[in-house]
């Protein structure tokens, strides 16, 4: 089935969205770097993903009719900010907020079913005449929707990233359509990142795993005006410190501990206390805890690379979403011309 992406970002929904069985016929995205990432991938694993198009989504918009009736699905993450309370929860009166930018390039591209992504900050009171708002201006296009919050650790994500979601199908389609069930097998912190933080033989990568035995808060990018190559916040600095980890920067690659990595062992074989005897996590391991798969590449430096890991949407997610809407349109996929 094929799909368009927009606001693809390094490539977390449209990855799990391939894995799930859909062929991208274009990708969508402001930033150079991710499109970089995007192009990467799409040569290094041979994707075979169509147009990759660096530029405005509203500029996408006045084009996209080109696509009309023959994509299966529209998806994407529209900017975040507007809703999010670190972004002070402006809503539609925010410059940033995409949403009626992608309600025309699905009206333009008339595919047979949506999915769209948004920070739980959506999902509030205050936020709910947008929400019927948006479902009203797709019900007038023909498709019945649901919104619904999803927990990325319920989907095998090692990491507290709760993201709200809205499907959208015609209504023959839309009654065939169930949302995924938990998997119940997500991973701990130590468990999904142990073979790396060991790799350079640290003593202490035994004890650090059964500290980081829970799942991550969530990981944040940061944007191009504020945000730098950490893990977040103070609160989720401190809640990567009782998992053993030095969440003030991200490592460089020569940073994994080591044998004699900074004293961080007492005699008895525990870890000291105080972030600088803490292991610091690389952009691969950010990656991980994502969910993106070890040969996913990222372009540019620490910090382009970490924004787009701590921006993305987990690809484990996303291939459960997928997976559903195109059991529920169950028919033969359309082709996409060339």
């Amino acid at each position: 089935m094929i799909a368009i992406e927009m606001c693809a970002g390094a490539g977390g929904q449209a990855l799990g969205l391939h894995e799930a069985g859909f062929q991208h016929a274009a990708l969508i995205e402001i930033d150079h770097h991710a499109c970089e990432t995007l192009r990467l991938n799409n040569r290094q694993l041979g994707l075979g993903w169509g147009d990759i198009i660096q530029g405005d989504l509203k500029e996408f918009a006045k084009s996209s009719a080109e696509y009309a009736n023959r994509i299966d699905l529209v998806a994407g993450g529209v900017p975040c900010p507007p809703f999010s309370k670190a972004g002070q929860q402006l809503g539609h009166e925010d410059e940033r907020d995409l949403f009626p930018t992608a309600l025309r390039v699905v009206n333009k591209v008339k595919p047979r079913a949506v999915m769209l992504e948004n920070v739980p900050g959506l999902f509030e009171e205050k936020f709910r005449w947008y929400r019927d708002k948006i479902s009203s201006e797709l019900a007038a296009m023909g498709y019945e929707s649901e919104w619904k919050l999803h927990q990325a650790s319920d989907y095998g994500v090692p990491q507290l990233r709760p993201r709200v979601i809205l499907v959208a199908m015609p209504k023959e389609d839309f009654r065939n359509f169930i949302w995924p069930e938990p998997t119940g097998n997500t991973a701990t912190v130590g468990d999904t990142l142990y073979d790396l933080i060991s790799e350079r033989g640290w003593q202490g990568a035994d004890q650090w795993r059964e500290r980081a035995n829970k799942i991550a808060p969530t990981l944040v990018g940061g944007s191009k005006k504020h945000g730098g190559p950490d893990l977040g916040p103070t609160r989720a600095k401190r809640q990567w410190r009782e998992l053993g980890v030095n969440a003030h920067r991200l490592a460089n690659d020569d940073e994994i501990p080591g044998v004699d990595f900074r004293g961080a062992m007492k005699r008895d074989g525990s870890i000291q206390e105080g972030c600088e005897n803490m292991p610091l996590l690389n952009v691969r391991m950010t990656a991980r805890i994502q969910g993106f798969p070890d040969q996913w590449s990222f372009y540019g430096s620490k910090t382009h690379a970490y924004r787009q890991v701590g921006n993305a949407f987990p690809p484990p997610v996303a291939k459960a979403i997928g997976s559903q809407i195109i059991e529920a349109l169950r028919v033969k996929p359309k082709e996409c011309a060339a």
